[in-house]
């Protein structure tokens, strides 16, 4: 735990960094083979949308004793009264199977309530049928509609006011899609079943990818308006600088989120069975991924993208660069200059004419410990003249008077 909290730190810091924002490309090409596969599912495939939008009939099989080879047992019962209709069949729980088919009129329903008792010798009491319309599910899916356009709308306004820029809105509202997008490419693959709890987890999704999209921009904001005041640091790189502060961050609150919603899938598909749980917990359990993924990967990529046409910032972009370079620069001089002086040196070493002082001065080659003249006698960047370098204290002395 100690060495993942100096690896939060150094990202924060700086002193380690993912590239992500300058391999943006690399990004952008596993997103569009994710979406692409997503495209493949929902027009191959297609969704499996439940009963509650295809509309039919569901039965429901309690107190089961005898589980054994169910669903063939189920299909059997359902096929011998109605013809050429599309069965599913699963269990749920311990003790109950359930059966989705088509439509049919009461009196087919009640005949084929009476063979599943028989088949799985339970009363008829414990065998009960529902029809669904698909108007309901027709209705839920407008409903649905109407919030997520909405729900866009708004996204849109707070987060152009609150950023003073409409290219973070654009940025978090491509991730959203791309979340909203994989999902459902996901569960067409997959053939999970779509119901009303499916539209609520997909609707659930948008606001936690749109919370981590806000977290990560915020960091963005704070950072590229440092280095526009103080020009150290290109947009870009202030903004890649965010993604690696949030990245720990980020990846913790994906954890803490997906630990919950995963043991409840879990649970979910060995004990409980299919219900309004497990499709909540897929939906949530793929967007959650998914929107991590783009919060970091996606959407600041995009807000760089998109930013760095603006004339304000390739000017302060051109202005670090060129600073930099002559930074770069005088730090070569320097390099060249030291090592100009090291071989001179070396070279006055190796002849053993004359040595380098502390001032960098070359001095004669003491053949004794006298032939060493004071340190008091260098004068920096000038030899002095013998009489100056003997001092007041050498001039020539007076004759005594008689």
């Amino acid at each position: 735990m100690s060495r993942f909290s100096q690896f939060g730190n150094d990202l924060y810091s700086g002193k380690r960094s993912f590239r992500v924002v300058q391999r943006r490309r690399f990004w952008y090409t596993v997103s569009a083979i994710l979406v692409a596969i997503s495209l493949i599912g929902l027009f191959g495939r297609g969704l499996n949308f439940g009963i509650e939008f295809s509309g039919g009939t569901e039965l429901r099989v309690s107190d089961v004793t005898n589980l054994e080879d169910y669903e063939q047992r189920a299909n059997t019962a359902v096929n011998d009264n109605v013809d050429t209709q599309t069965t599913t069949v699963t269990r749920i729980g311990d003790t109950t199977v359930r059966i989705q088919t088509g439509d049919m009129t009461a009196q087919e329903a009640e005949e084929i309530r009476a063979d599943l008792a028989t088949e799985f010798d339970v009363p008829v009491e414990s065998v009960t049928s529902s029809l669904v319309g698909p108007s309901w599910g027709q209705s839920v899916t407008q409903r649905a509609m109407i919030a997520l356009v909405v729900f866009l709308v708004l996204v849109t306004i707070v987060l152009s006011f609150y950023f003073r820029t409409w290219k973070m809105a654009v940025a978090a509202l491509i991730a959203l899609v791309h979340d909203v997008l994989f999902t459902l490419g996901v569960y067409a693959l997959l053939g999970i079943e779509v119901s009303p709890a499916s539209v609520i987890g997909f609707l659930t999704i948008l606001g936690y990818s749109i919370y981590d999209t806000i977290v990560v921009f915020d960091k963005v904001r704070e950072n590229t308006e440092h280095a526009m005041d103080t020009e150290t640091m290109t947009y870009p790189e202030a903004a890649n600088l965010a993604v690696n502060q949030t990245f720990v961050r980020s990846i913790n609150t994906s954890i803490v989120a997906l630990l919950p919603v995963g043991a409840i899938l879990i649970v979910g598909l060995t004990l409980i069975g299919p219900g309004t749980l497990v499709d909540l917990a897929w939906a949530l359990f793929i967007g959650v991924a998914v929107g991590t993924f783009s919060s970091i990967f996606i959407a600041t990529p995009i807000l760089a993208h998109l930013r760095q046409g603006e004339p304000e910032i390739r000017k302060h972009d051109a202005k670090v660069l060129k600073r930099r370079a002559r930074g770069e620069a005088r730090a070569e001089r320097q390099q060249a200059a030291q090592a100009d002086l090291e071989e001179l040196q070396a070279g006055a070493t190796e002849a053993g004419e004359a040595s380098p002082g502390d001032d960098g001065q070359l001095q004669p080659a003491a053949s004794g410990a006298s032939a060493t003249p004071p340190a008091s006698a260098h004068v920096q960047g000038r030899q002095l003249h013998p009489y100056a370098q003997r001092g007041p204290r050498n001039q020539p002395r007076r004759k005594k008077r008689s």
